[in-house]
């Protein structure tokens, strides 16, 4: 007799070993290892370049009173009004100088990662904005070196990072090998900030998304508060911000892509789990179709 074996029909697939697809992989990323040594060359490059900027003290402190003297040509609001308000409270200038330290570049890199694993054509777009704006700052740094007003008589402001501290600066410019002291045009603690809410306010759609330019006013509050910065180095920052902007455009149709490839990656999921939920419904009709025969039978 010949004796034949039907082929074992597919189980279906459990729900729960079904899962959502990545909401990370709607779109390609740039290779991780390539996009880690690009990042740290240019930050490299633009520590090595601050340094070459170093050592032009006398023309440093002429630029300064230049500043100074174009600010209040300008009506300007005076940068110790901002300090004035400050000085109230000794902890208030701690937490600015704090805020000054360690915010800047600890909250640009959580915002390029961010950027990377959830919008990969919004991160590309940010890293390129972010790469010209600190070249034209290095070039401005290289050409224009700029003295603070903290470091400024004619300004009459307190040093908060050496009184109150923490601080990132030698008390002795001249001195400091860890900074140049006399890179105060334009302020990448407030461009990177402002670019990197305007980065966010691009890439996500929450009502709540402009609460992000908040980060960049109180930056510059803080920049202005501690006599790190003029009001014309966050304008400088600005201007340029708004050049690299002009130029380098996110891509046309980057938010609709991507928020399409989302809704995708929920079609998909939705579609798995319909699958799932119409087998188990099968199964279990069929547990309740047996129910009144088994009921029956013990009458």
């Amino acid at each position: 007799m010949d004796s034949r074996t039907e082929p074992a029909e597919a189980e279906p697939e459990p729900a729960a070993a079904i899962r959502r697809p990545s909401r990370q992989s709607t779109a390609p990323r740039p290779p991780l290892v390539r996009e880690l040594l690009l990042v740290v060359g240019l930050f490299v490059v633009y520590k090595v370049g601050r340094q070459l900027a170093d050592g032009h003290t006398a023309e440093a402190f002429r630029n300064a009173h230049r500043v100074w003297d174009w600010e209040r040509t300008l009506h300007l609001p005076g940068e110790g009004s901002v300090q004035d308000a400050l000085l109230h409270s000794d902890t208030l200038v701690h937490l600015a100088n704090t805020y000054y330290a360690t915010v800047h570049f600890p909250a640009t890199v959580a915002f390029l990662v961010w950027m990377y694993l959830r919008r990969p054509v919004h991160y590309v777009w940010a890293r390129r904005v972010l790469a010209a704006v600190t070249a034209a700052a290095l070039a401005l740094h290289l050409t224009f070196p700029l003295a603070p007003p903290r470091l400024l008589a004619a300004a009459g402001l307190v040093d908060t990072g050496q009184v109150y501290g923490p601080t990132v600066y030698g008390a002795h410019p001249a001195t400091d090998e860890m900074a140049n002291q006399f890179a105060a045009m334009p302020s990448l603690h407030f461009g990177w900030a402002l670019m990197v809410a305007i980065g966010l306010i691009a890439a996500t759609r929450s009502r709540l998304r402009w609460l992000w330019l908040l980060h960049p006013l109180l930056t510059l509050l803080v920049i202005v508060g501690t006599a790190n910065h003029y009001w014309l180095d966050a304008i400088v920052a600005t201007a340029l911000l708004g050049i690299a902007l002009a130029v380098i455009r996110l891509p046309r149709g980057a938010g609709a892509a991507e928020a399409r490839g989302l809704a995708a990656a929920d079609e998909a999921y939705d579609e798995a789990d319909g699958a799932a939920g119409n087998s188990g419904g099968a199964g279990g009709a069929g547990e309740k179709e047996s129910i009144p025969e088994l009921v029956g039978a013990r009458r």
